[in-house]
């Protein structure tokens, strides 16, 4: 998920709970809430840099821990020496203890790492240990249903308050605490029918045949408009089908309107490309990968994609791996490239 949206859920979390927040509480939130996103930095190394550092090493649960060690600690010590400032009209809040800020960090480190779940390609929660990748594919990088909810949950309390006061009654008390706790709910139910459908969607995709073919494998992934629309991916055992699902709508779902790309056969140009080390980590990262092969001048180049992106998709994370071989087979470049990229 973009930083906005972090931010702002991030802002919600505190607004919900703002009633027992310490000295400082809201800004612990938040920074935990958006600082793993600094691994988006990693771009300026290249797509392969991109590839092994963004939503890894500060988005797992090891990173993260430290991460939110290290902002309550700097807020705690932050505490104790910044004097706090009280006002007539305002209840001075209580300074943080550690033990306290490290639960609020987490909680806001925790909203960073359920939304990136939800969202794009997902993160890497046992690094350094394990690779894989967990996601749930169940919300784009940008999802406008959630960002404009959000702004609302947060902006109309205060605007209500605004009114409240101009007509005199000046009430002192936590403003958009209800709204808060309201607009997360409201969040997490989207995100539970979001995962509903997609299980719907992908259920459906299993239960067809396509031009003939069965199913060996599939997936679904979000638009950011609707819900209810999901573009699909199917393996079978010599292709991969391509073809958009409307949860709702079996009886309209015609599998043979799916867009046929075919599997590449097997060749030793191919396995050879497939052992290189940029390979074997572009696999470990790519969840429907096929495979081009083409001659080129003097020798053969091979590229992975990853289905699970459309070919439009101009997000950075949408990085295939190209190898070039020359005729004796030789590895001559291995490397990754970003989709948008212009071709070389």
């Amino acid at each position: 998920m973009e930083p906005v949206t972090h931010a702002l859920m991030s802002l919600a979390i505190a607004r919900a709970a703002q009633k027992r927040l310490p000295r400082f509480g809201t800004a612990m939130i938040v920074a935990a809430g958006v600082v793993a996103d600094l691994d988006f930095v990693s771009y300026i190394s290249g797509p392969g840099g991109f590839l092994r550092f963004h939503r890894t090493v500060l988005h797992s649960l090891l990173g993260t821990a430290l991460m939110v060690c290290a902002i309550a600690w700097a807020f705690f010590v932050a505490a104790k020496k910044i004097p706090a400032k009280p006002t007539p009209a305002s209840k001075l809040s209580p300074p943080p203890q550690f033990n306290a800020a490290i639960i609020f960090c987490a909680i806001g480190a925790a909203g960073h790492l359920l939304l990136d779940l939800a969202s794009g390609v997902g993160v890497q929660l046992l690094w350094p240990f394990h690779s894989e990748w967990f996601a749930w594919d169940i919300l784009t990088n940008l999802d406008p249903w959630i960002l404009v909810g959000l702004i609302a949950g947060l902006l109309l309390p205060l605007l209500f308050r605004l009114i409240s006061d101009e007509i005199g009654d000046r009430k002192k008390k936590p403003t958009g605490v209800a709204a808060a706790i309201v607009t997360l709910s409201l969040l997490f139910a989207y995100m539970g029918v979001r995962a509903a459908f997609r299980g719907q969607a992908t259920a459906l995709l299993l239960s067809r045949e396509f031009h003939k073919r069965e199913p060996l494998s599939a997936g679904s992934f979000p638009y950011s408009t609707t819900p209810f629309e999901w573009r699909g991916v199917v393996m079978t055992d010599n292709t991969a089908e391509l073809v958009d699902v409307s949860t709702g709508a079996e009886k309209d779902f015609d599998p043979d309107r799916s867009i046929t790309r075919y599997k590449p056969d097997g060749s030793p140009a191919l396995e050879k490309a497939q052992s290189t080390a940029a390979a074997e980590q572009f696999l470990k990262y790519a969840r429907f990968p096929i495979a081009n092969e083409a001659r080129i001048e003097d020798g053969y180049r091979i590229e992975i994609r990853d289905l699970r992106f459309a070919p439009d998709d101009s997000g950075l994370d949408n990085i295939f791996v190209r190898v070039d071989l020359d005729s004796s087979l030789r590895v001559t470049s291995q490397g990754f490239r970003f989709a948008s990229s212009p071709a070389p």
